[in-house]
């Protein structure tokens, strides 16, 4: 190995690096702005103050005293208390999003009944966030007023329970995220080796528009970005059992992720995520002057979704004066839709649905406005 020719790469590759001052500033300031923002919420979040409907099904000389204690102790705790008539009607109070749990005093609550909690099951992260903030209280003046230990709690869900797949209340954001990420990915490189190997500038050269440069460059991104989705849906959501085949044991191939809605619809909205991201790949593409710069925007432009989309950390546990931001992020939009789609079965009918839909296809829409009005920039 020669020293000489070995310092000669190395004092090439720095000065290359040195001179792109864009990939040096990603470089160094993209950590610093990601881990900053992760410290940010972890310590400045908020745990969501929980709505409670409470059933009291216990007899009247029991009723009150664990009753009053009870509701007594979680409203010290800031949790506003609505009771209901019966578990039917606490069901219909989480379902309908009026409070965001339930809890049910059985009558047998001195022989040792359990006191079951209710929550929607859409949101593990958030819903497990409330319920230990108000499960300690209500089982201390449970047990109090009872005079015997703590009871038993049992906790059920409106969508899934018991024997649902682990998986299911994670597989929107799973789906959303990687499908955004791989789409963008894809694009940005694509069209930046466009702009490289001078397509771009003999394309501008011609009577070919601007928009019809984006347009077509993103239907042509987005037929490919529909068989990946396809593709990807068809994994997460199939399975096939292959039997033995001779020293080989049985196995499955697919995910097999059971979704309460359409599997159609749930394409759509996965489709629009896809076109968004390419629409925001071809704009990020025109300020860039290397495929290293398209990756290093991963940090800029997709990982604060990632952390702020309900992806990772619940919407309602970030710190309030970011909150707002999770307005302006796409793969929120989606998160909450396919959410709405696989876990609650809504279909287009469903308010949440209609306007996640209609602002993922705005989204879209502008970014492609964008690119096309950007595009001039880096091909004159």
């Amino acid at each position: 190995m020669s020293a000489r020719r070995l310092r000669a790469i190395i004092r090439r590759v720095t000065q290359e690096i040195r001179r792109d001052r864009p990939s040096l500033a990603l470089l160094f300031v993209a950590p610093i702005i990601i881990t900053g923002l992760v410290t940010f919420i972890l310590r400045a979040g908020e745990t969501p103050v929980p709505t409670v409907g409470l059933v009291n099904e216990l007899p009247a000389p029991m009723a009150g005293a664990v009753g009053g204690p009870l509701t007594a102790a979680l409203q010290d705790d800031g949790i506003t208390v609505t009771v209901l008539p019966d578990e039917a009607a606490a069901r219909a109070a989480v379902d309908a999003e009026t409070v965001s749990l339930a809890l049910v005093l059985p009558a047998d609550l001195a022989s040792g009944g359990a006191i079951t909690f209710i929550t929607l099951g859409v949101d593990p992260a958030s819903e497990g966030a409330q319920l230990q903030q108000v499960s300690a209280a209500v089982v201390g003046a449970a047990a109090g007023a009872a005079g015997a230990s703590p009871p038993p709690v049992v906790h059920e869900t409106i969508y899934g329970g018991k024997g649902a797949d682990p998986i299911a209340p994670f597989a929107p954001a799973i789906v959303a995220f990687f499908v955004y990420f791989f789409v963008y990915v894809l694009t940005g490189v694509s069209f930046l080796r466009e702009r490289i190997g001078g397509t771009l500038e003999r394309l501008m050269a011609t009577p070919v528009t601007r928009g019809e440069i984006v347009t077509g460059y993103t239907v042509g991104f987005g037929l490919f970005a529909t068989v990946q989705v396809a593709l990807l849906l068809v994994w997460a959501l199939g399975t096939v059992h292959v039997p033995p085949i001779g020293p080989l044991p049985e196995f499955s191939i697919g995910l097999g992720i059971n979704v309460a809605g359409s599997p159609l619809l749930a394409l759509v909205i996965v489709l629009l995520l896809a076109l968004g991201a390419i629409s925001l790949g071809i704009f990020l593409s025109t300020f860039a002057r290397t495929e290293l710069q398209i990756i290093q925007f991963i940090p800029i432009v997709l990982a604060p979704q990632f952390l702020l989309s309900g992806v990772l950390f619940p919407v309602e546990s970030l710190p309030s004066v970011l909150q707002p931001l999770v307005l302006l992020m796409p793969l929120g939009y989606a998160v909450d839709a396919l959410r709405e789609v696989f876990i609650r079965g809504s279909d287009l009918g469903a308010a949440a649905v209609q306007v996640d839909v209609a602002v993922l296809a705005l989204i879209a829409v502008f970014f492609a406005v964008i690119a096309s009005l950007t595009i001039r920039r880096d091909v004159v």
